[in-house]
């Protein structure tokens, strides 16, 4: 996986009033991590910011945080963001080696169309978008693939069916469903609907035989 390089200036004053003066001048606050590092706050450009964490690696990325001189080798997490424009408003920046394992959260890419889908009208239910994995950080992949083509309905695909990647060890419960294909909605919802007047008119039915059967032993 690539490094890219980001420039970090330090920042004295934390807070919520010193962070809100930050962004509005283009920045965004952030702390950086390390074993045996003390906690150290700092700014970024909110512009940099933006075109390191969206490259094919994207929130994934190995960063060489340049600060004061001095470059850190660090990844992105604890990532916050406004509820509303979803601009990212705080960061953590923690420091990693190449030779440690770290887990990161990767996407997962379905690749084709499901045969429950394509032949039988089947709905296709996403479950899990990514994956908890466990690999050294420049082995973490930008996503992994996922074929799907052969799913009938009522398939489950888990995370037992990802493919083995070599370095790669997936954290996530094994017994998770990731994908499955359902059945069409608007055929179940024609027999409910069958079903229920079948119901409603055997329901009807009896009071009237009763009555009936009633009024003509009156008569009698």
């Amino acid at each position: 996986m690539d490094q890219v390089t980001l420039q970090a200036d330090k920042r004295e004053a934390a807070g919520t009033r010193p962070a809100r003066r930050l962004r509005r001048a283009g920045h965004v606050p952030a702390v950086v991590y390390g074993k045996g590092l003390d906690p150290v706050h700092v700014s970024v450009a909110t512009r940099d910011l933006y075109g390191v964490l969206h490259t094919a690696a994207g929130l994934n990325a190995l960063i060489n945080l340049e600060v004061d001189g001095d470059a850190v080798l660090t990844v992105a997490r604890e990532i916050q963001r406004h509820p509303v424009r979803g601009d990212i408003t705080h960061l953590d920046f923690i420091e990693v080696s190449l030779d440690v394992a770290i887990q990161a959260d990767v996407a997962i890419e379905f690749i084709g169309v499901p045969a429950g889908v394509r032949e039988e009208g089947g709905v296709m239910e996403t479950i899990e978008t990514t994956v908890s994995i466990r690999a050294l950080p420049n082995e973490i992949p930008a996503s992994i693939g996922l074929d799907i083509e052969e799913l009938n309905i009522g398939d489950i695909m888990k995370i037992a069916d990802l493919p083995i990647l070599e370095g790669v060890e997936y954290v996530d419960d094994p017994e998770r469903a990731i994908v499955s294909i359902l059945a069409p909605r608007k055929i179940e919802e024609e027999e409910v609907a069958e079903e229920e007047g079948l119901e409603l008119a055997e329901g009807e039915g009896a009071p009237e035989a009763e009555a009936a059967g009633s009024d003509s032993g009156g008569d009698e």
